[in-house]
């Protein structure tokens, strides 16, 4: 299957709209059926946590989303423009069982620096951890220019 990209404008609207997307292509791209609900969730967290970084910080900007194949998994990488702030202090790792999940950039160190804010209701990272729970391998790349969060499942890549 080809690489399909959508960007929106960073508004919660929208994030409705990239869940049907995601799991429509998820289903194309050979995702099992019982898997569906957990691409379409995990899509949304990681869509509305780019939504709400942009609409703090750079409301101008789209929320990018990158939807493919690759050996055998259906592949999601949703990606912000928010700058980030250096992580504080060593953070644990999302709840999990471990297996398959892995994290990179300022994750491994304080994973609060890339969630909401402490003025939020949420705890920081909260969304993270409910994309970890969701997906088999969730890697998150925080750099100066933006976060991005790939998440996989297990497909059979159907072509035509």
């Amino acid at each position: 299957m080809a690489t399909v990209e959508v960007t929106f404008t960073p508004l919660p609207a929208h994030v409705r709209t990239a869940r049907l997307v995601a799991t429509a292509v998820a289903r194309r791209s050979g995702v099992d059926e019982s898997l569906l609900d957990e691409v379409r969730l995990a899509v949304g967290e990681a869509c509305s946590r780019a939504v709400e970084a942009h609409r703090r910080h750079c409301p101008a900007e789209p929320v990018r989303i990158e939807m493919t194949d690759q050996d055998q998994r259906f592949v999601v990488t949703v990606s912000d423009h928010a700058p980030t702030a250096p992580a504080r202090s060593a953070a644990p790792a999302p709840p999990g069982d471990g297996a398959g999940h892995e994290a990179a950039g300022h994750e491994a160190a304080g994973y609060e620096a890339i969630g909401y804010d402490g003025g939020s209701a949420i705890p920081a990272g909260f969304g993270l951890a409910v994309i970890s729970g969701l997906a088999e391998d969730v890697r998150v790349l925080s750099t100066s220019s933006g976060v991005s969060v790939r998440m996989s499942w297990p497909s059979t890549a159907v072509t035509s």
